[in-house]
């Protein structure tokens, strides 16, 4: 694409224009929260739980006290407790709601977990607080601890406040099963696995005239500024959080952790700024994880291949408080079109960490159990695993009973499917060869929820034709400022140049949480709708503005291009933005706009991204090792910004997908109830040699039902359905089926 065409602000949006931010990230002046400092900083180490469950009897921190250039140590002994919750007020039926908890103190004398805090060390440099950590002697009343949920199947249950459906029922699943000429019934396991962002969480916290000011690594800056403000009693304005750069998040940064409240704690308690950065090892056990899942799917199908029963039955676990759901069965309940449905969701509490949030929760996982099983009864039927599919494909969202706003599925089965060559696919098992490598071709379908959340957006114009844009969103590496510049400079007829976007500060116009793929669509309706406002106003002005050639002009005869408006009739009668301000002895000009979904658009239709995942795989006959050797996708995620960062963000998910299926694994302890491969040397996740080359097509949607800039977010989708596609490929190659991720050498043996 030439460059000329780059700098055309027509059209801008969709194009695959670099990264506005590359340059400040690869010549190191992308600022990261720990990257952030304040005089008279000060090092916060935490020291963690080496027992999974019992109490301190013994906490001697003397030692570490009396040690060179510590400050503090703090403990559940003399932690500053939290704030009481303001007066409860009346809601409008006059009567009081749920009396509201305080938050907890982050350090606790019963011990529910390893790794759990037990004390915070605060010295003037960090090796000297790391000296300290080490000099604290904690001594354990232990219990035995429960570590792997299924051995307490029977304490299982039902989990209630969740923000996703966890229960899906339609029609007699039993009768549908009776009916059935061909079933399968099978349980499919995910194991623990990690986010391993590569930037560390980080906090760094300081106290001011103000309030608080936190330099926080986090995927949503106001959520996490009221989560920290709330243990003090501060409300939002008095906590200012700042957080330019995420080094990725993944859903780890998708709530705020204890070491966020624990700095502005130790920032308190010692009245110096403090700054606490969670190593490698502690990030296993400080911020969450995917829980292990064990999936029971039946399916069954007449003699035509037409599903008539699907039964999804999920347990996970969770910690000893927490009520984290991984809502394994959403596809299930609404990918297929099957008369007969039942879905629900178990929880067994075990001694872990809480679970939280990780890339594509619920689908990822769910994907993997409700792909395999369809490939399974495909084998079952005697048909293509595609054809099968085509045959159940659902029209409509037969668990809402209600239409999709957009649903381009069978084209990307389409086009997947003839990029990668599926038709010459060997419908027999280990049939097919390269060299003496057994080939076997995978496939798998890709959903996930069309998201949208309120959001607002401030853009300021200076009398120099330049705009700010600002919103309390964040970037986490995805290209955030990069789309949201391309949709304010089209949208302003400006050159791309001419637009800053500010983002990552609590205190700018309402941005919602990076998380479930909502922030181009609900941020970017928001800039669009904040940039068509500020156009109005400027082509309002232009037709106020006396003795111009504008003057008294309609503004829909009015139109705009290079910065400059002029009559659609007479492109010569024009004026620049900037004659339009100093005209008007204007220095700048401003909008705020605010964006959400249609109410009615939400009742009124389902909406979900959809794609297709295809894999070919090679095995070793003898050695067993499994290399995917190339892969081909199609996705339909509603309008394309920016070709290039959306291509990224499907890679990165197809990426992740093979490490989920070949080698995520985290490893408890059976005895211990701890993490044993807590580092990035025996916690594999996929590197160069791993990732074949990447085909990926996109299915562009006009769907403003879904949001106002018609975008229905990328982040997760790509990862959903790739596990099952490398197993199901597998199958193709060996003929043996694994059900229990990741796919390893043993399980093919």
């Amino acid at each position: 694409m030439s460059q000329a065409k780059l700098n055309d602000e027509k059209g801008l949006v969709g194009q695959p224009i670099d990264r506005v931010d590359g340059r400040l990230k690869v010549t190191g002046g992308a600022r990261y929260a720990a990257e952030f400092s304040a005089p008279r900083l000060t090092y916060g180490v935490l020291l963690q739980s080496s027992v999974a469950k019992g109490k301190i009897t013994k906490l001697d921190t003397s030692a570490a006290e009396a040690a060179p250039g510590v400050v503090a140590v703090i403990t559940y002994k003399n932690v500053l407790p939290p704030a009481p919750p303001p007066p409860q007020k009346p809601n409008p039926a006059n009567q009081n709601g749920p009396p509201q908890k305080p938050p907890e103190a982050p350090f606790r004398e019963e011990i529910k977990f390893s790794g759990q805090n037990v004390a915070l060390v605060v010295a003037e440099t960090l090796e000297q607080a790391e000296h300290g950590a080490q000099l604290i002697q904690v001594e354990y009343e232990t219990e035995k601890p429960d570590v792997f949920f299924e051995d307490h199947l029977d304490k299982a249950f039902a989990p209630s406040g969740s923000n996703r459906p966890l229960t899906s029922k339609r029609g007699d699943f039993e009768a549908g099963q009776k009916s059935a000429a061909f079933h399968v019934e099978a349980v499919y396991r995910t194991p623990v696995e990690h986010h391993n962002a590569m930037e560390p969480h980080a906090t760094v916290a300081l106290w001011n005239d103000d309030g608080l000011l936190i330099y926080d690594s986090t995927q949503g800056v106001q959520g996490s500024a009221q989560t920290v403000g709330k243990y003090f009693g501060l409300q939002p304005k008095e906590v200012h959080l700042i957080d330019p750069f995420v080094g990725g998040g993944f859903g780890s940064k998708g709530q705020s952790w204890p070491h966020s409240t624990i700095a502005a704690i130790a920032a308190k308690t010692v009245g110096r700024p403090v700054k606490i950065a969670i190593t490698r090892r502690q990030m296993f056990t400080s911020n969450g994880h995917r829980p292990a899942t064990r999936q029971a799917e039946v399916l069954g199908a007449d003699k035509d291949g037409k599903l008539v029963a699907i039964q999804h039955l999920a347990v996970n676990h969770v910690s000893a408080s927490d009520t984290f759901v991984e809502p394994t069965g959403s596809l299930a309940s609404m990918l297929y079109s099957c008369p007969n449905v039942d879905i629900s969701h178990q929880l067994v509490r075990v001694n872990v960490d809480p679970p939280t949030y990780m890339r594509a929760p619920g689908e990822s996982s769910g994907s993997f159990a409700i792909e395999t099983a369809m490939d399974e009864m495909a084998w079952a039927c005697g048909l293509d695993p595609l054809e099968f599919r085509l045959r159940n494909y659902a029209e409509t969202d037969e668990s809402e009973k209600k239409p999709y706003s957009s649903k381009s599925l069978r084209e990307c089965y389409r086009q997947a499917s003839e990029a990668f060559g599926w038709s010459r696919r060997n419908p027999e098992v280990g049939k097919m060869r390269n060299g003496r490598w057994l080939v076997g071709y995978g496939m798998a379908t890709a959903s996930y929820p069309a998201n949208c959340r309120p959001a607002s957006a401030k853009a300021v114009m200076t009398a120099e034709g330049r705009v700010r844009v600002t919103c309390a969103t964040q970037d986490l590496g995805t290209g955030t400022y990069t789309i949201l510049t391309q949709i304010a400079a089209e949208e302003l007829g400006i050159d791309r140049s001419l637009v800053r976007v500010e983002i990552g500060d609590s205190l700018f116009p309402m941005g919602p949480g990076s998380g479930g793929s909502c922030s181009a669509a609900s941020v970017g309706s928001s800039v669009q709708e904040t940039a068509r406002g500020l156009r109005r106003a400027l082509l309002e002005m232009a037709a106020a503005t006396p003795n111009s050639p504008l003057t008294g002009a309609a503004p829909d005869a009015m139109e705009v291009s290079a910065g400059r408006v002029s009559l659609k009739s007479d492109s010569h009668k024009s004026l620049t933005y900037s004659e339009i301000l100093r005209r008007n002895n204007k220095e700048s000009i401003e909008h705020l706009g605010n964006t959400k979904r249609s109410d009615e658009a939400s009742k009124s239709h389902s909406m979900h991204a959809f794609g297709a995942q295809f894999c070919e795989v090679h095995v070793d006959p003898d050695l067993r090792m499994i290399r995917v050797a190339r892969w081909s996708g199609a996705f339909a995620v509603g309008k394309v910004l920016n070709a290039k960062t959306l291509t990224s963000q499907l890679h990165g998910g197809i990426v992740w997908g093979i490490g989920m299926g070949l080698l995520e694994e985290t490893i408890l302890d059976p005895n211990l109830g701890r993490y044993i491969n807590t580092n990035l040397a025996e916690y594999h996740v996929p590197v160069n040699r791993d990732v074949p080359p990447i085909d990926i097509h996109l299915i562009e949607e006009q769907d403003l039902l879904v949001s106002p800039v018609g975008v229905k977010g990328a982040g997760e989708i790509g990862i959903t359905g790739a596990a099952a596609a490398i197993g199901n490929a597998v199958y193709h190659a060996t003929g043996k089926r694994v059900r229990d991720l990741p796919i390893t050498i043993d399980k093919i043996l």
